[in-house]
């Protein structure tokens, strides 16, 4: 990134400034960084976790399949999922309140005697498969949280900084040099003045 400057003061100025600001946001932005890799390791854990127990759920049931055969697919179903939103190092992440099945009405004389603990059965799974899908979901918002704000660490750090510092110092020099060359000059038309001066003086003194 090409920093604009000019070779003045006021430059000079507008760049100590930036350099100042960016200087004191580094170990703010730092943080945040180090507590939204926590974060994602810590929800990457929790993804695995649920993904893990929804496979050992569906396992489980292995032995029953062939009971399932019997089991009406329309007898559950997901009438509605409470949400909520919390802020997790500066991101607003989703949050799962709740699920709220409906069971359609079925008899219990004519029906399997498992009937009532297969809607149970599902009514977990379907838990654990939302969970694990929110989860997920929490999980990218905060790694592209955290990608954005390595990415912002880095260009504060290997190109911001260095370029503002490199920029104050060009202006520093080249105001100094011409500083510098101005008193160079002052002293010769110094000097030029006092032998001209002299001269006249001299021509003065003489008959």
């Amino acid at each position: 990134m090409a920093i604009k400057f000019q070779y003045n003061k006021t430059s000079l100025q507008a760049l100590e400034k930036q350099l100042k600001i960016r200087e004191r946001s580094l170990p703010t932005i730092k943080s945040k960084e180090s507590a939204l890799r926590m974060e994602v390791t810590r929800n990457k854990d929790e993804v695995t976790e649920l993904e893990n127990r929804l496979e050992r759920e569906i396992r489980s049931y292995d032995s029953i399949v062939a009971l399932w055969t019997e089991f009406r697919p329309d007898l559950v179903s997901v009438l509605d999922v409470s949400l909520s939103t919390k802020k997790i190092a500066g991101v607003v992440v989703p949050v799962l309140l709740g699920v709220d099945f409906g069971v359609q009405p079925y008899s219990l004389f004519n029906s399997p005697a498992w009937i009532t603990d297969g809607i149970e059965l599902l009514k977990g799974l379907a838990q654990t498969g939302i969970e694990a899908e929110f989860s997920r979901m929490k999980l990218e918002l905060l790694e592209h949280a955290r990608k954005k704000t390595t990415q912002k660490v880095n260009l504060f750090e290997k190109v911001q900084i260095p370029g503002y510092k490199d920029a104050i110092r060009k202006v520093k020099r080249y105001m100094e040099d011409e500083q510098s060359l101005s008193k160079a000059s002052q002293k010769i038309m110094r000097t030029n003045q006092e032998k001209r001066k002299r001269k006249e003086e001299t021509e003065e003194a003489q008959p």
